[in-house]
Parts: C-alpha cells; sequence; structure tokens
C-alpha cells in the first residue's frame, strides 16, 4: 500500500479468502472487548472503578494484528489495547483484578490498568512513558533471531508516542539490525487533547519509515478484515525475509484520553464522521448483508459474552481487597538469587591491572553462558574505546558482541527485551555520564519490572567512570547516586582487580539489573595477584583492608587507594579502612560492626558532597550507633561543581586534597 494522503470515508469489507467461520470468529473477537468497555463504563459512573482508558473505536488494530500472528510471538500493546488481552483468551477474572488492584490480577495491585506483562500469554504490557517499549520489541525479536527462530515481534505506540525520542531510536536500531519488529501506530487523530496537526508536519506518519530504510504501510484500521489481512501477509513475509515493517492505522479515539477527560476539544462534524465508522457496527452489517451472521447467532454471542464478562465480574468482586505484606513488598523487589560459592584458593594467579581483571570476567563468563550478549558503541572490532572487549569478536562474533548506534536508551531497552526472551544482556556505556541518555529505561523500566509483574532484568550496565584524568564535566562523574536511590537496581563499585573481576561475574549471573562501576583512574594503576580461572564473590558483602581502633573510613572506588597511599605514610594511625565493594546491598553488619569498634567514623567518596550515598550511610549510624559514637559522624567528599579539566582545578575539586587534614582532626576529636 502507497505512502499517499489516506482518509477513511467509508469501510469497503473483503473477505478474501477467508470462510464464514473465521468471518464470525473475527466477529466474536471484536465484539468481547466492545462489551467489556460497555459494563467497565457502567461501573466507572456507579463507583465501582477508579479510571478507564478506552478503546472503543479502535478494537479493530488489536483483534486484527493478535488474530494475524501466532500465540507465541509476542506482542507489546498500549492501555487501548483491551483486543490484545481477549484474543490470546486471557482469562477475563485476572484482568478485572488486574484493574481492580486485586491479589488475582498479574500485578498483586502494585500497577494498574494494562501495565503488566505475562509471558503465559507472550504479552508485555507497557508503562506510562510510552516509549520504552518500543526498544524492548527490538531486544525480544533480536533473541528470536540470534535462535534463527522465524517470528514476528509486534509493538503497539500511538501518534503522539511518534515524537519521542525512543521511537526513533528503536526503529533505527531495528533497520540496522534487520529485526522483524512490526511497528504498529495507532493515530487515533489526538494525544489527550492536542491534535495530530500540532504533533508532527509530515503528511502521514507511515513516511517516517523512509528515513530509517523501512518500508511502511498504512491500513485502514476501522477495517476488521483488512488489519487481519494486510497484517498476516506482512507477519509471514517478515518470518522469512527478517526486517522492520512500520504500520499506521488510520482510526479515531471516540472517548476522552481517560473517561475524566471528555471530548469536548473534538469537532462534532469530526466525531460523527467516525461514528459513522464504527468497526463494530460497520462489520455487523457487512456479515448480515453476507449472510454469514443473523439476529440469532448475534443474540446468542453476547449472551455468552456478557455472561461470561458477569462471572468473572462477580469472581472479582467477591475477592477481598490486598492486605500489604511487608517481607512480600521487599520480597519481591529483586529476583530470588543464590551465588553459587566458588572455590579459588589453589588455582593460579596472575598480577594483572584493573582492566585486564574486567576483561578476563567478560570472556570467562562468555565462555559460561552461551545466552550472554554485549552492546555498546565500538565494543566490536575496535574493543571499546579502552578496549576491555579488544579480540572478543573474533572469539564470539558479532552476533554476540555488537556495535549499537549512538542510541543509549534503546540499547537499555533491547536488553531488557532479551531478558524478556532468554538472554542475558551487558550493556556497556563508553563513559558513565553518558547513561543519562538512557536514564528512564533504567529506573523506570528494568529497575521496576520485577516487583510489579514477576519479569526478571537480567541486564549489566557498565559504567566507566571517576575524575582524576583530566576528562572534564561530562566524561568524569561518579554518577552513583543517580541509581542508589531507585529500588530494583544493584550498584557494584569495586577497587581492586580481584573484586572487579570477582563481583563482574557474579552481577553477570545475578538474573537483576546490575549498574557495574569501574572507575577509569584504576584501569592502568592498580595491579594485583587474580585468580585465572573463573570465580565469584557474593553482593553486599564489605572487605575489611585494615583493622584499627581510633577511627573508621568507610569508601568505596578510587578513594579507598587515596587512604592506602595515606596510610603508607602514616603508619602509627590505627584505622579501619572499609571497602563497601557494593552500594545496593549495603553490608550494614559490616557498617555497624566497624563503627562500633572505634566510635569515630569517616565517610569518603569521590561524589559531590550534597545528596551522595553517604549521606544515608552516616544517617543509618545515626540511627543504629549513636550510643557508640564518640564525634559526630564525618562526611567527606568532592566539591558541588561540575568537575572540571583543568589538573589544578580537578585536584582543588576532589576530596582526596583534603583527606589527610580531616582524618587527623577526626582521630584528635
Amino acid at each position: 500500500m502507497s505512502n499517499h494522503s489516506y482518509i477513511i470515508s467509508r469501510l469497503n469489507f473483503n473477505r478474501r479468502d477467508l470462510d464464514s467461520k473465521q468471518l464470525l470468529s473475527l466477529y466474536e473477537s471484536l465484539l468481547k472487548p466492545r462489551l467489556i468497555e460497555e459494563k467497565m463504563l457502567i461501573l466507572l459512573r456507579q463507583g465501582k472503578i477508579s479510571k478507564w482508558f478506552s478503546g472503543i473505536g479502535q478494537e479493530a488494530i488489536a483483534v486484527g494484528v493478535t488474530e494475524a500472528l501466532k500465540k507465541d510471538e509476542y506482542i507489546l500493546p498500549m492501555h487501548r489495547n483491551l483486543g490484545v488481552f481477549t484474543s490470546r483468551e486471557v482469562p477475563l477474572a485476572r484482568l478485572f483484578s488486574q484493574w481492580q488492584g486485586k491479589a488475582n490480577g498479574f500485578t498483586k495491585g502494585r500497577d494498574r490498568s494494562f501495565h503488566f506483562g505475562t509471558q503465559d500469554y507472550k504479552i508485555v504490557g507497557m508503562i506510562s512513558h510510552l516509549g520504552p517499549q518500543l526498544g524492548v520489541a527490538d531486544g525480544i525479536a533480536l533473541a528470536h533471531k540470534l535462535r534463527s527462530e522465524k517470528k514476528v515481534t509486534a509493538v503497539f505506540t500511538g501518534e503522539g508516542g511518534t515524537s519521542e525520542g525512543d521511537f526513533h531510536e528503536a526503529l533505527n536500531v531495528a533497520s540496522v539490525w534487520d529485526l522483524p519488529v512490526l511497528f504498529c501506530i495507532e493515530n487515533n487523530g489526538y494525544g489527550l487533547s492536542t491534535p495530530t496537526s500540532e504533533q508532527y508536519r509530515c503528511q502521514n506518519l507511515a513516511d517516517r519509515g523512509v528515513g530509517y530504510g523501512i518500508v511502511s504501510h498504512m491500513i485502514n484500521g476501522n477495517n476488521i478484515l483488512e488489519v487481519f489481512s494486510e497484517i498476516k501477509s506482512l507477519a509471514a513475509s517478515m518470518r522469512e525475509n527478517p526486517r522492520p515493517v512500520l504500520v499506521e492505522f488510520k482510526t479515531f479515539r471516540m472517548r476522552g484520553h481517560e473517561e475524566a477527560s471528555g471530548t469536548k476539544y473534538v469537532p462534532e462534524d469530526l466525531m460523527n464522521h467516525w461514528s459513522a465508522l464504527d468497526p463494530v457496527e460497520n462489520y455487523k452489517t457487512y456479515l448480515f448483508e453476507e449472510g454469514v451472521l443473523n439476529e440469532e447467532t448475534q443474540n446468542t454471542m453476547i449472551q455468552n459474552i456478557n455472561a461470561e464478562i458477569d462471572q468473572a465480574y462477580k469472581i472479582t468482586s467477591e475477592e477481598p481487597e490486598i492486605v500489604g505484606n511487608l517481607k512480600c513488598e521487599l520480597d519481591d523487589v529483586f529476583a530470588p538469587f543464590d551465588l553459587e560459592s566458588t572455590h579459588i584458593e589453589n588455582t593460579s594467579k596472575t598480577s594483572i591491572r584493573f582492566i585486564d581483571a574486567i576483561s578476563s570476567a567478560l570472556d570467562l563468563s562468555f565462555e559460561r553462558h552461551q545466552n550472554l550478549i554485549l552492546m555498546g558503541q565500538d565494543v566490536a572490532e575496535y574493543g571499546g574505546v579502552f578496549k576491555i572487549t579488544q579480540g572478543f569478536i573474533d572469539k564470539y562474533g558479532k552476533d554476540r558482541i555488537r556495535n549499537t548506534p549512538i542510541c543509549e536508551s534503546a540499547i537499555i531497552e533491547a536488553a531488557m527485551g532479551l531478558s524478556i526472551n532468554g538472554y542475558k544482556a551487558i550493556v556497556e556505556m563508553q563513559f558513565a555520564d553518558f547513561v543519562s541518555s538512557g536514564f528512564n529505561p533504567i529506573v523506570n523500566y528494568l529497575a521496576k519490572s520485577h516487583y510489579r509483574w514477576g519479569q526478571k532484568a537480567d541486564v549489566v550496565i557498565r559504567m566507566p567512570c571517576g575524575a582524576g584524568v583530566g576528562a572534564g564535566p561530562f566524561h568524569s562523574q561518579t554518577n552513583e547516586a543517580w541509581f542508589t536511590h531507585t529500588s530494583g537496581l544493584k550498584v557494584v563499585y569495586p577497587a581492586f582487580p580481584s573484586d572487579a573481576k570477582g563481583l563482574l561475574a557474579a552481577s553477570i549471573e545475578d538474573p537483576n539489573p546490575v549498574l557495574f562501576f569501574e572507575h577509569k583512574a584504576l584501569y592502568r594503576t592498580i595491579y594485583e595477584e587474580v585468580p585465572d580461572s573463573y570465580y565469584t564473590m557474593p553482593l553486599g558483602k564489605a572487605a575489611l583492608l585494615k583493622s584499627g581502633s581510633k577511627a573508621s573510613v568507610i569508601t568505596y572506588g578510587a578513594p579507598v587507594h587515596w587512604c592506602l597511599d595515606l596510610l603508607k605514610y602514616n603508619p602509627d594511625w590505627d584505622i579501619d579502612l572499609l571497602d563497601l565493594r557494593t552500594l545496593c546491598p549495603l553490608d550494614y553488619e559490616c557498617i555497624k560492626a566497624s563503627v562500633i569498634k572505634t566510635g569515630k567514623v569517616l565517610l569518603l567518596t569521590e561524589d559531590s558532597n550534597f545528596g551522595n550515598v553517604m549521606a544515608d550511610i552516616s544517617a543509618y549510624i545515626a540511627e543504629e550507633c549513636f550510643e557508640y559514637l564518640d564525634a559526630p559522624v564525618k562526611r567527606l567528599s568532592s566539591l558541588d561543581t561540575p568537575i572540571p579539566f583543568a589538573q589544578n582545578l580537578e585536584i582543588n575539586y576532589l576530596a582526596k586534597n583534603k583527606l589527610e587534614e580531616i582524618l587527623a582532626k577526626l582521630m584528635a576529636y
């Protein structure tokens, strides 16, 4: 279908090769979400449900796409795509419980609407930020392609969502990697109240496919037969010839963005035009004219569907309100994981640099986990900007060591999609600073997925970070505090090669999302005897590097070495030096033991002062160890400024230059 102006004036149904049974089946699939919606709108007016996002007038898209795909192909719908769930035969009682926050739903009352997924039905629901699911679809499709499976992944967005950066990044990645993703745009006229004329300038959203080298199509989204037949044909072609396809479905939203919004902003003549194009009523009329449907069959369908709805609603209504359980709430933040212990006492060791330890952990993990994928800018032939993955492409191939476009958001989302579809993923940020371009999918998708619907996010994001190398404001941040605040993320920050190797291997084993910080200033300056073989170290265990009684210095990363250097020149300083190694989970037990022993504590970090992770550790010590303190808890951090480039300014910025003075004062207190 060509990409010309596409205005729907009438619905012309063509049964093509569909028999009467198939035509009736499509009608029943179309009718079911409509009748459910009508029930929900009544319940909303009665105050029995709190919110509703209506898909009335758009049912043919969700139903047609879902019926055209195979049951084991993933679909990533939006909040108006009830027809996806009903066509996949998700039990209505569970759907109704989901909408009412009951335990029988899919999120244990933790999220609403279609903000959930279910592997049982190969559905991955949206989050409110809309865009990330597009990149997730890329990752799911990539997993299929890597396994040489002839499967399509369908993902939905609205015309408003096509303005988000995630849309453009996801299309670009899918195009570059020839991923079999069916990008479905439901162009329903309004983004809440904003008309399409104020959302984009191109004549049709399908036109955007040209810029990404993607073939695009426009389909009458109110014509169930056109949707079903066209998508079935496209999907069959994509399975044999993997590639992305962009489809713009022309339709209209007949009700408000959500019911409280109303539709007063819609011109009356426009509403009347689309009312005449109702997908359910028009298809029903066609079936009557064709002699496929009669009053008796129609009434029987309605009675059966309404009976199913009423029975499901009765089950949900009788279900008790969910009650909070503290242990359950906390336990579900992370996927369960028991790290197998590794014995390395008698293995051979080699003196290697920090950067070599990272490379070794990656190399051995790739040998161990055949489903492990690494993605990042320049990580393949070039070996990464720090040459950590040099030679990996020769050993593991381009399928597993993947150069990416410069689109951090879509690549992190693709990593999530890989996890959903059975892979482990590592994403390398060239510099930790650049993670800001992928912040949303980390804190809103990866971090919350297991808590929301039990889906693990088996993703490690490697974060080369830190100052001290004259890299300036955009290549020097140590931004771990951005992530320690977000429940559902693990944050690891080693200071030694042996820890880096063992902790990185463990992070890759862990099915939860891990931010793994690697201080660039340590890469080629710190050597250590490191076991040659594969081993892991448990996350959440601090290391006591020096034992003393006069004061505790609690730190992590490069500042560990600042302290060790200082203590070399002050051997009489009786200091407890604690390397946290992992910031989430924290080793509270080890922190408490050290503070109780010495009574004085310095919390040292390279990060800027306000809001860093040491502020929370300070509060913990004040709450749990107050009676053991012989001096106020002292924090030492870098300046509350961006990180400067010039050497003298960088020295002035870092907390290192104040360490000796502050520690001496603390011990003398």
